[in-house]
């Protein structure tokens, strides 16, 4: 895979992680652990994508 695909996932799961970070925070009112998981999700299935 080449280094403008990578840059290219890294970025589309970068916008989920800031708007759904801020949407899972005001769904869970204010809990931090759910961000935080939502976040720890999202980056594993980055990796994932960008492993291969």
């Amino acid at each position: 895979m080449s280094i403008s695909r990578k840059l290219g996932t890294l970025v589309t799961f970068g916008v989920p992680a800031i708007i759904g970070g801020g949407i899972v925070y005001a769904l869970f009112n204010g809990d931090y652990t759910a961000v935080a998981t939502f976040e720890i999700f999202l980056l594993f299935a980055a990796g994932g994508f960008i492993s291969k």
